[in-house]
C-alpha cells in the first residue's frame, strides 16, 4: 500500500479567489455570506449566500471556452490551476495515463440548466446552444480538467449531494493507495447560486435568512454558498522523490450509508463512518484534535452530530476541538467538503483552527468546543473532516501533519 499526500491545492469561494486569501479569511472568523445578486434574486424569500462577488470570467476565459463551461467547470478549472502551479507538478506532453481527475459535485451545471429552461419557457425561445448537455452534465469539470491538463487515467465525477467532494477525494486517495494510479486531481465545485437552485432549496424550509449560525441554540437553518477547492494527491515516494512540498498526509478514508431516511440524519450512520476513517487511518481516538465538522446550522444536523462525536470519542470529545467553516463560506453542496479541507491544511500547516462564527447562545445538545467566533492557535498533527448528506451517505476523511 503507498502513501498518499497532498502536494498542491487551489481556491476559489465567496471566501477568496485564491488559496492564501482562503486561508486569510478563515483565520480572521470572516464572512463571505452577504445579499445575493443574480436574476429574478428579488422574487426569492432568501436574500443570503456565500456568493463570489465581482466575478469576471473574462478575466480567465476565451469567449470560446465560456460558452461551454458552465460556472462550476470556471471555478474548478480556476483552482485546478492554482493546485498545479503550487504543486510545482510539470505534467509530460503525452503519457499522462497514470494521473486521475476525480471531482465532486451535487448540481453540475445548474447555472446553464437554470437560464436554458428559463429561455425556452419564459421567453418563448425554441433553440438552445448546440452545446448545452455537454455543458451541464455533472462530469464537465472532470473532463474538461483533465483534457486542459491531457490527464488520461481515470476521469469521472461523484454526486452524492452534501458528501460529493469527500467521497471523490476518497476515491482519489484509495487509487493512489492501491497504487492504480500515481497521482490525480480531486476535490469539488458547485455552484447552484440561481434562482432556480435556491427557489428548489426553499421548499425544504431548512434555510436561514439572517446567518449561518452551526451549533448555536439559536441557528435556523443553513445558507448556501459557491466556488471549488481542488488539491493534489500523490504518491508520497514520487512526492519525495521531486522534491515536493507536502501540505499533508491523507491517513484513512471511510463511507457509511444510513439506509433509513433520504433526509434526516443518522448518529449511528456518521459514528461508523468516523469510526471507520480512524480505523482506516490508524488514529486513537485520542490522537484527533480537531475536527472540521459537517455542521449545516439545521437543527437536527448539528445536534446528531454531536451526539455522533461524543459516541466515537466518549471522554476525548470534550477535548477536541470541533468548528463549522460553513459559517463562513456557506454550504456549497457537493463542493463543500473540499473547500472544508482547507480548514484541515489551515490546522496542519499554519497552527491555526478556524472558528465557528455567528455563535451567540449555547445549546446543550452541541456542548462541545465548537471554537465560537475567534480562531485559535494550536499546533495539530491528527485532524477529520466529516461530510454528511442527504440520502443518508456519509463520508470522512483523517489526515495528519505531513512527513
Amino acid at each position: 500500500m503507498h502513501r498518499v499526500v497532498i502536494t498542491g491545492a487551489g481556491a476559489v469561494s465567496s471566501l477568496g479567489t485564491d488559496l492564501s486569501s482562503n486561508f486569510k479569511s478563515l483565520s480572521e472568523g470572516k464572512s463571505g455570506i452577504s445579499k445575493i445578486e443574480f436574476l429574478n434574486s428579488d422574487r426569492l424569500s432568501i436574500k443570503i449566500g456565500g456568493q463570489i462577488k465581482n466575478y469576471n470570467p473574462d478575466i480567465h476565459f476565451t469567449k470560446q471556452e465560456k460558452s461551454i463551461y458552465d460556472k462550476f467547470t470556471q471555478f474548478a478549472l480556476i483552482a485546478t490551476k492554482q493546485a498545479v502551479l503550487s504543486s510545482g507538478w510539470e505534467f509530460q506532453k503525452n503519457d499522462n495515463s497514470d494521473i486521475g481527475v476525480i471531482l465532486g459535485t451535487a448540481g453540475g451545471g445548474l447555472q446553464t440548466q437554470d437560464e436554458n429552461y428559463r429561455q425556452v419557457y419564459e421567453e418563448g425561445k425554441n433553440r438552445v446552444h448546440p452545446l448545452i448537455v455537454p455543458k451541464l452534465m455533472n462530469n464537465a469539470a472532470a473532463s474538461n480538467v483533465s483534457i486542459k491538463f491531457n490527464l488520461q487515467g481515470p476521469s469521472f465525477t461523484i454526486a452524492s449531494a452534501c458528501s460529493s467532494s469527500n467521497h471523490a477525494m476518497g476515491q482519489a486517495f484509495n487509487l493512489i493507495r492501491s497504487g492504480v494510479i500515481k497521482a490525480a486531481i480531486t476535490g469539488g465545485s458547485e455552484s447552484m447560486l440561481c434562482f432556480g437552485g435556491i427557489k428548489a432549496w426553499e421548499g425544504l424550509r431548512i434555510m436561514s435568512k439572517e446567518a449561518c449560525r452551526p451549533f448555536c441554540k439559536n441557528r435556523d437553518g443553513m445558507v448556501q454558498g459557491e466556488g471549488a477547492a481542488i488539491f493534489i494527491f500523490e504518491n508520497y515516494h514520487d512526492a519525495k522523490k521531486r522534491g515536493a512540498n507536502i501540505l499533508a498526509e491523507v491517513a484513512g478514508f471511510s463511507m457509511t450509508s444510513d439506509a433509513i431516511d433520504i433526509v434526516n440524519p443518522s448518529k449511528k450512520g456518521a459514528a461508523r463512518a468516523m469510526i471507520g476513517a480512524l480505523k482506516d487511518a490508524k488514529f486513537n481516538p485520542e490522537d484527533v484534535e480537531y475536527i472540521n465538522a459537517h455542521g449545516t446550522g439545521t437543527l437536527a444536523n448539528d445536534k446528531t452530530e454531536c451526539a455522533a462525536i461524543k459516541e466515537v470519542f466518549k471522554s476525548h470529545a470534550n477535548k477536541l476541538m470541533i468548528s463549522s467553516t460553513k459559517s463562513m463560506h456557506g454550504h456549497l453542496i457537493g463542493g463543500t467538503g473540499a473547500v472544508e479541507l482547507l480548514g484541515c491544511l489551515l490546522a496542519l500547516n499554519k497552527q491555526i483552527i478556524a472558528p465557528t462564527i455567528n455563535f451567540l447562545k449555547k445549546d446543550p445538545d452541541c456542548d462541545l468546543d465548537i471554537v465560537p467566533n475567534i480562531a485559535r492557535q494550536k499546533n495539530v498533527k491528527c485532524v477529520i473532516s466529516n461530510s454528511f448528506a442527504f440520502g443518508g451517505t456519509n463520508a470522512v476523511i483523517a489526515l495528519k501533519k505531513g512527513p
